[in-house]
């Protein structure tokens, strides 16, 4: 993980594997500002949905014994996110780095739409 230190405060952006670790030892929660339309298509099991449209740093539950950790498809809206919520003065704040583009590229598990079913599958692609 790195991070930056912006006029709001500190900015963590985190590295896919570095996500994948800290969600399998249940210590972040990880949340989806994409569409929910991105998120039917495919997303990380387990994410949850809050989408950048309608976000407001106030309604995120609390960081209490759990980190929150923002994803988009690129980075670029979860770091919007990640940046209102440290104006909100919500602290610490993080970011997926590189979306959920970088998640797949890293081989990381998610799920997605079958198409023959329409039904949710798992997609392992580290599995081979």
């Amino acid at each position: 993980m790195k991070a930056e230190d912006t006029e709001k405060g500190r900015l963590e952006h985190w590295s896919p594997q570095d996500l994948a670790d800290a969600f399998a030892r249940n210590a972040v929660a990880i949340i989806d500002v994409r569409t929910p339309q991105e998120y039917a298509f495919e997303h990380i099991h387990g994410a949850l949905l809050a989408p950048l449209a309608t976000f407001e740093p106030q309604n995120l539950p609390s960081q209490q014994g759990k980190q929150v950790v923002f994803h988009c498809g690129s980075g670029v809206r979860s770091r919007k996110v990640a940046e209102a919520c440290l104006a909100a003065g919500i602290t610490p704040a993080a970011h997926l780095e590189g979306g959920f583009g970088a998640w797949k590229a890293a081989k990381l598990p998610f799920v997605t739409i079958d198409t023959a079913t329409g039904a949710n599958k798992r997609v392992d692609p580290a599995a081979g």
